[in-house]
């Protein structure tokens, strides 16, 4: 699941670690790494968490249920007797957070290497033979409704029932292209199709790379390491979702995406057939100042500096990035394959790279009324440099440059906005209402906390609406949240994600420090829970849009994870709502007969249906003409839902003429940026919001119809 975030800068616990911490652990042997860190995570989940379980024998076997679930997500590894053999570790995990031997940890790991190696050999054995695809059997793909394998028999069979599926997915897709191509071709041509046994043979090649790439990738990827990591976070998202356990590396990158900046070499990378290709150079990188990078290129192995290369070969693009970036000054040497066949190594001086698609942008929608559109991807803030941008008063910018443009009204679109800075949004929500309480904060003791907007001025005041969906979490929902309560703008979209926490990133090297174990990572620790200025938590229930917009996202929210924190209130905080309150029940009225009598929206409902049920099929046919027949029914229907589309009006969103003049040198930035606008030109949910703002100037702005917004 995507990482949601609401964090604040980094404060240090007040509780007694460090060494002497360690006194329990290993009587005379120094801990090792491992050791370490498990040490830690338990006096810190126990006395720092804001509202910690009780780790014990059963925590333990929950841990050790999502650790297993984590390396074999689809039960073709492990044998149902190595589960039944394993639960004599499974309650050791609470011991091994207080100095135990790590058994469990050891047992498991060993274990899954041993069964991965098997199965790297199974496959290839499989998929050497011809499938049957005449025979009538099944396949059931969803892990939760299957065992793990009785035995070594049954798991190669499970094996063969998925890869023969993966198959015959790719050999229905072969046909397909290839009789498109004989129906296309000039009856004349005398170069002869493929036959259905060496469409089956290709396929099977095909499906054998993808596996190949696979089993590479725990091969490189999936060391020790790794799946030490995995069972750390096992441990930490059993005491809640959000308390999460960073490896150095992991650490590096979630400050840089918070950041919106990372120092590296400049490069937009893919993956494709397992290699790491050059996509881009960002202009006025460190890789657009060098120059011998080109697109295309194939990046073979990423050395730090004078050591020892690492194969990237069937690195996941995420995974490749790490090894690339690094501190600024420091050296990355590629080894690169261009696309004339040629081999070089390639040194660069890693430097700043910004990521401008992080930050607030914003575009006019022209139409009954010129409004302003900002969208905001994350609530970002650069904790480590002062000078680092800042979402809101990047907004802030953004609300100025609008106002220029004499706007009557904005949408602010936190659609797929997962969180980030809780200072940044108190101050954001400043800029909409005077001074006043935008949210509570509550520690694990004590009363809670009041952040308010200090500021008495407002400046924006016109119409404003703010638009979410599931995805919408965290910081998101406060300002949602606290929009609503001031009865400040209409928030439109679907029930939030429903994230009430506040995490503190806490540096593990703070509280043990040994250069001979080197860095030991980062626990991001839920230590507060946020609340309405009205007294209500976001916690699971989210924030409940005015206008309800069905929404195709589901089965993501906090809800659905078990081990969420539960929904609460306290006290309301004293605020005065906003003087021209939004006409909640008017729009909402106006928007429902607009949607009973919309076609893209009924569409879009029935195609949600049907998307269910598809998600809940719970077996798969092997045989070729059932699957066939199955997927034509599937086709259909995806085929309606992007149908959708060719029933909204096409919205009429233009940059600012003070963007496009900032974009101008670089040609790369303005095409993504005309992608930008071109998929918001017919985005049924931005359309809809334009008529629920068209509705809230008729209402509530009647002085302003065809005049700047700009109170």
């Amino acid at each position: 699941m995507r990482r949601m975030k609401v964090i604040i800068p980094v404060a240090l616990l007040s509780i007694s670690m460090g060494v002497l911490a360690f006194s329990k652990l290993h009587k005379e042997d120094p801990p090792g790494r491992y050791e370490v860190i498990m040490g830690l995570v338990g006096q810190i989940l126990t006395q720092g968490h804001y509202q910690p379980k009780e780790i014990n024998d059963a925590y333990s076997k929950e841990v050790f249920d999502k650790y297993l679930k984590s390396l074999d997500p689809e039960k073709k590894f492990f044998l149902k007797s190595d589960v039944q053999g394993l639960q004599t570790v499974a309650t050791h995990i609470d011991d091994e957070l207080q100095g135990a031997p790590l058994d469990c940890f050891n047992a498991v790991n060993t274990l899954i290497k041993q069964r991965v190696t098997e199965a790297a050999a199974i496959y290839p054995e499989l998929l050497a033979q011809p499938f049957d695809f005449s025979k009538e059997e099944k396949v059931t793909l969803d892990p939760d409704k299957i065992d793990f394998p009785a035995d070594q028999e049954a798991r190669k069979d499970a094996w063969r029932k998925v890869l023969k599926y993966r198959v015959l997915e790719k050999y229905v897709e072969l046909q397909e292209s290839r009789d498109k191509q004989k129906d296309q071709k000039d009856k004349a041509s005398t170069e002869k199709p493929k036959t259905d046994a060496e469409l089956e043979a290709d396929a099977r090649a095909k499906v054998k790379s993808v596996y190949d790439r696979y089993f590479d990738r725990l091969k490189n990827k999936q060391d020790d390491n790794e799946r030490f990591s995995l069972f750390i976070n096992a441990i930490t998202t059993t005491m809640d979702p959000h308390t999460d356990f960073f490896p150095p590396a992991e650490k590096r990158a979630f400050e840089e995406q918070m950041a919106g900046k990372f120092f590296g070499i400049g490069a937009q990378l893919k993956e494709e057939d397992g290699k790491i290709k050059i996509t881009s150079i960002v202009t006025g990188s460190a890789s657009w100042k060098d120059g011998r990078l080109k697109a295309n290129d194939a990046i073979l192995k990423v050395a730090q500096g004078d050591k020892e290369p690492v194969d990237v070969t069937g690195y996941a693009v995420e995974d490749a990035v790490k090894l690339i970036r690094g501190s600024k000054g420091s050296v990355v040497k590629l080894t690169v394959k261009s696309v004339d066949g040629t081999q070089k190594v390639i040194d660069i001086v890693r430097d700043e790279v910004v990521l401008d698609d992080t930050f607030a942008k914003s575009a006019i929608i022209n139409g009954q009324h010129k409004l302003g559109y900002i969208y905001l991807p994350e609530f970002y803030a650069d904790f480590n440099d002062r000078n680092g941008a800042r979402c809101a008063e990047d907004v802030a910018k953004e609300i100025t440059k609008l106002k220029a443009e004499n706007v009557e009204g904005i949408i602010l679109d936190l659609r797929f906005n997962g969180g980030g800075s809780l200072q940044d949004v108190v101050q954001m929500a400043g800029l909409f209402i005077p001074e006043g309480p935008v949210v509570q904060v509550k520690s694990r003791s004590g009363d809670p906390m009041i952040l308010r907007d200090r500021d008495k001025s407002v400046q924006y005041g016109g119409p404003l609406a703010i638009m979410v969906n599931e995805y919408s979490a965290s910081a998101s929902e406060i300002m949602a949240a606290a929009m609503q309560d001031y009865k400040r703008a209409v928030i439109i979209g679907s029930n939030t994600f429903g994230k009430g926490t506040v995490q503190r990133m806490l540096n593990l090297d703070d509280f043990y420090s040994n250069k001979e174990i080197g860095a030991l990572g980062a626990i991001k620790l839920t230590q507060q829970k946020f609340y309405r200025a009205n007294g209500g938590s976001t916690q699971l229930k989210g924030v409940t849009s005015d206008i309800l917009l069905p929404d195709p996202y589901y089965e993501v929210a906090e809800r659905k994870d078990d081990d969420a924190l539960a929904w609460d209130e306290i006290p309301k905080a004293p605020y005065t709502t906003w003087i021209d309150p939004v006409p909640v029940e008017a729009l909402k009225r106006s928007s429902e007969k607009r949607l009973a009598g919309s076609e893209a929206f009924k569409m879009m409902n029935d195609n949600i249906s049907t998307l269910k049920k598809m998600e809940s099929q719970e077996a798969y046919s092997l045989n070729l003409q059932t699957y066939k027949a199955e997927q034509k029914t599937n086709s259909n229907a995806l085929k309606r839902y992007d149908a959708v589309n060719d029933k909204v009006k096409e919205l009429n969103i233009v940059s600012l003429r003070v963007d496009l003049d900032r974009l101008a040198s670089d040609s790369s930035k303005l095409a993504r940026n005309k992608d930008w606008l071109k998929f918001r030109q017919k985005d049924i949910y931005l359309d809809e919001a334009v008529n629920v703002m068209n509705d809230l100037i008729a209402l509530s702005y009647p002085k302003l119809q065809g005049k700047p917004a700009n109170k």
